[in-house]
């Protein structure tokens, strides 16, 4: 359930018309409905009631302050990838303790901010991270918490782009060096070893490969915790998938169930980073059309969104549903639907079967409530697009749309 449905014709997220938002507010616009994003934490949470688990959202899904605050209210811990996103968590009153640091390049100053914030752990991605956090450890007087995050060599059969647990991929400690980087690391007195890591990739709709991977993480758990070494977690990442299309990804019961299995003899606490899962579905990117242009070869629909809003179809041949917020009756054909970016690829959506939208219409891009606004950028000098949250027959803006004194904010003649 994503809480954006038609009534009388027209769309709707929840009790509010996605009409009077675009009046409101301009387009384009990212639309979030609370209870979509309520549920799906819900749901996830539920399906781990029965076993020792901590729940972080993973912030660069979708990072917007309001959201993180609501996550927080919720109980969520955050799993976060840089000390910007860091910054947004504290600022959204979110807790540190409850915090994983996660990515390949975290800088010495942003680990040095993070421990002293008294963060719970450190996935750490390579023997020359564990050296610099030893170092953040040494000089902060207390060891630093981590888990390596092992690469298990395991093809979660996605799109390669979101792939991360490959032997080719950037991510990640070899599976067979991991033993040896944790028993290097008893020779270091600013960390000590919490737990072990893995994420595989994103937009999961299997879940063999998760099994397959987590059985060998769990086996080197195992491991460690017979070899001396104090591990209290298990941060099986997150990756589920979600439906954009005809996608069937696995229930969150079913996958709760294949990782309290694959998991249940290491005793530790499962962490889990889910995004995508929660925010997803739960947010529409709302645009207007600006002109249609008729060639030999095609019939485009120009729309005042482009790639520097939502990339994910540029840069991931990603599928968005496109709903008009009026339907209309008529003759369906097949058109393009582009933006303004003087880009070839600033295509939102190829060879869709749509009434063709007047100028002005409105159009709305389904499931573009995670990497939709906390990847969208100033190309082409364009403002970035505002936020609004709605929550049953009422709305508000959670970012206004930049200005174009924003874009240059900083610079100097």
């Amino acid at each position: 359930m994503n809480h954006f449905h038609y009534l009388k014709g027209e769309l709707h997220a929840e009790e509010v018309p996605l009409r009077a938002i675009a009046d409101q507010v301009g387009t384009p616009v990212y639309v979030y409905a609370r209870a979509t994003l309520v549920r799906h934490f819900d749901v996830i949470s539920a399906a781990f009631a029965d076993r020792p688990h901590l729940l972080c959202y993973s912030v660069k899904a979708s990072s917007n302050l309001a959201l993180l605050h609501l996550f927080a209210h919720l109980g969520a811990g955050f799993d976060i990838v840089s000390g910007g996103e860091l910054a947004r968590v504290l600022a959204a009153k979110g807790e540190p303790s409850r915090v994983v640091f996660s990515g390949v390049g975290k800088t010495r100053e942003e680990m040095a901010r993070a421990h002293r914030e008294g963060i719970l752990l450190f996935n750490v991605e390579s023997a020359e991270e564990l050296e610099l956090l030893d170092a953040v450890g040494r000089e902060a007087g207390r060891p630093a918490p981590f888990a390596v995050r092992v690469n298990p060599e395991v093809n979660p059969k996605t799109h390669r782009h979101i792939a991360t647990g490959l032997k080719t991929s950037k991510f990640g400690v070899p599976f067979d060096e991991a033993a040896a980087l944790y028993a290097r690391s008893r020779k270091m007195k600013g960390v000590v070893a919490r737990g072990v890591d893995c994420h595989i990739g994103s937009q999961l709709t299997s879940l063999a490969p998760l099994e397959q991977a987590l059985k060998k993480v769990s086996e080197l758990a195992s491991a460690l915790v017979q070899r001396g070494h104090a591990i209290s977690f298990v941060d099986v990442g997150g990756g589920l998938g979600i439906v954009y299309r005809d996608e069937r990804p696995p229930s969150p019961v079913d996958y709760a169930k294949a990782v309290a299995k694959a998991t249940a003899a290491t005793g530790a606490t499962v962490i889990l980073e889910p995004g995508r899962v929660i925010t997803g579905n739960a947010g529409v990117l709302l645009c207007r059309v600006i002109v249609r242009k008729r060639t030999r070869a095609k019939t485009f629909v120009v729309v005042d969104a482009g790639m520097n809003d939502l990339i994910r179809p540029a840069l991931y041949e990603a599928h968005h549903e496109v709903q008009p917020v009026k339907k209309r009756r008529g003759r369906a054909e097949k058109v393009d639907l582009v933006g303004p970016v003087c880009e070839s690829s600033d295509v939102l959506a190829r060879d869709r079967a749509l009434v063709l939208p007047g100028q002005g219409e409105l159009l709305a891009f389904a499931s573009a409530g995670a990497y939709g606004m906390s990847m969208a950028s100033n190309y082409n000098s364009r403002p970035r697009p505002a936020e609004v949250l709605v929550e049953g027959a009422s709305f508000r803006v959670i970012r206004e749309r930049e200005k174009p004194q924003d874009l240059w904010r900083g610079e100097a003649l």
